[in-house]
């Protein structure tokens, strides 16, 4: 099996009618269990009906840093979501992307509103840090949050080994094909906090000049190998373990993505049917 703890898979609505289902497939063949983070109430949604034909996939309830101005204030509107959902993602802060500081202030006020409800439920979180690594660990620390998801992580690397100290687990991705500063990245997360991701369908489009597809997982893992000096298995194995390890310990996860993950390698150890 593959890992994707990093995904949208409610945007394939918008590569075309039909890619929702086809990525379904995929992800159902080559048994990739799929982590689908929402941006808003609406994207959550589409997720959940996703996910209820679909056992590879898990959709997590967050506001992207992107939709966080809408959300700002209507905070209370975001509480029940918030309760339905096992892990809080996509949430954190962006200013990479966003060059409009007045934004600012909107990201960070949506932001505390999910680690306080993080720290108060005892949930995980998986993060947007891009251009405000600083801030998002600042806000980890004081709302005390322990338990979190690095996604893509490709800031300094001070803060890097900040992130590492607190034992937050990163999601690496196509960057690693593409960026000696990734790679490098990729070489300093140790072996039991790291992730494999995706961000289909759209973060990978500029690698590739179309969306991503799930099956993409297969060269975010030989990348990830090479930078590491190991064999493609040794990256599956110890992602495997990895998730396997942060949701055996989580009550809010499903017994049945935990039973996907024990019986990973029945069949073969490729982790495919035999």
């Amino acid at each position: 099996m593959y890992i994707d703890a990093h995904a949208h898979v409610d945007r394939y609505d918008l590569v075309s009618r039909e890619a929702v289902d086809t990525a379904l497939a995929e992800i159902e063949q080559h048994r990739i269990l799929t982590v689908s983070n929402s941006m808003d109430p609406p994207s959550f949604r589409r997720n959940r009906e996703i996910a209820s034909r679909c056992e590879w996939v898990l959709p997590l309830f967050g506001v992207h840093p992107w939709n966080a101005p809408e959300w700002a204030g209507r905070l209370e509107e975001l509480r029940a979501p918030v309760g339905a959902s096992p892990m809080l993602g996509e949430i954190g802060l962006d200013h990479h992307f966003v060059r409009e500081a007045d934004a600012y202030p909107a990201q960070r006020r949506v932001l505390e509103f999910f680690l306080a409800l993080a720290r108060d439920q005892n949930k995980i979180v998986h993060l947007h840090t891009k251009g405000a690594e600083a801030d998002v660990l600042e806000l980890l620390d004081r709302f005390q949050i322990r338990r979190a998801v690095v996604h893509w992580y490709s800031g300094p690397l001070d803060i890097l080994h900040e992130f590492i100290a607190r034992d937050f687990y990163f999601t690496a991705g196509l960057e690693v094909r593409h960026s000696d500063h990734v790679r490098t990245i990729a070489r300093e997360i140790p072996r039991d906090r790291l992730l494999t991701e995706t961000d289909n369908p759209g973060g990978p489009k500029g690698y590739l000049d179309r969306p991503g597809t799930p099956l993409l997982i297969e060269e975010v893992v030989a990348g990830l190998a090479e930078a590491r000096g190991v064999g493609p298995e040794a990256i599956r194995r110890a992602v495997r373990e990895n998730l396997l390890r942060l949701f055996e310990a989580d009550p809010w996860i499903d017994e049945g993505y935990v039973a996907l993950l024990q019986q990973a390698d029945e069949g073969g150890s490729d982790g495919r049917p035999g």
